[in-house]
């Protein structure tokens, strides 16, 4: 009898802006299994789109990527993740304007921070004024339905992310 190796998916989060420009790039990422929309890194449990949108919640638009760790790896999520919004605005992406549009890496383990970390010192040692946040997980929340796939379900692509080579590897 053949024994297939069981995969052993891993979790990433990222909150870069609006999470439909985010989920729109990271779910082309081979390697990537699945990417959903939601919120994280707030005070009010199971919060809807409009709280947060209040900016009142303190959560962010974030995207939760289960990835293969045989296929692609955190360090080239972490690295793609800082090449499709901009890493130097406060609270903003475009015209998306609010806490909720922070950039933050919120990490699963210390690897993942040591990982984030390496990754954002190198954008600084370019000559980046890096604003995104490293802050340990807390609860995740999935965001509505509708959220979720919007570029895909929409037929189009983000206005407010594209993608802007900052690495050298």
């Amino acid at each position: 009898m053949e024994h297939k190796k069981l995969e052993k998916n891993e979790t990433a989060i990222f909150a870069g802006g609006c999470f439909w420009g985010v989920e729109y790039y990271l779910k082309k990422k081979e390697g990537v299994v699945s990417v959903v929309s939601g919120y994280i890194g707030g005070s009010t449990e199971n919060p809807t789109y409009e709280e947060v949108c209040s900016g009142k919640t303190g959560h962010a638009e974030a995207v939760k990527v289960v990835f293969n760790p045989d296929k692609t790896n955190y360090e080239e999520l972490v690295k793609l993740f800082m090449e499709i919004h901009n890493p130097t605005q406060i609270d903003r992406q475009g015209p998306d304007v609010g806490t909720q549009y922070r950039s933050e890496i919120f990490y699963l383990n210390n690897k993942q921070k040591n990982i984030a970390e390496k990754c954002i010192n190198t954008l600084k040692e370019a000559g980046y004024n890096i604003a995104t946040k490293l802050t340990p997980a807390s609860e995740f929340y999935n965001a509505e339905d509708y959220h979720q796939n919007y570029y895909f379900k929409k037929g189009s692509t983000p206005y407010c992310h594209s993608y802007v080579k900052r690495f050298e590897d």
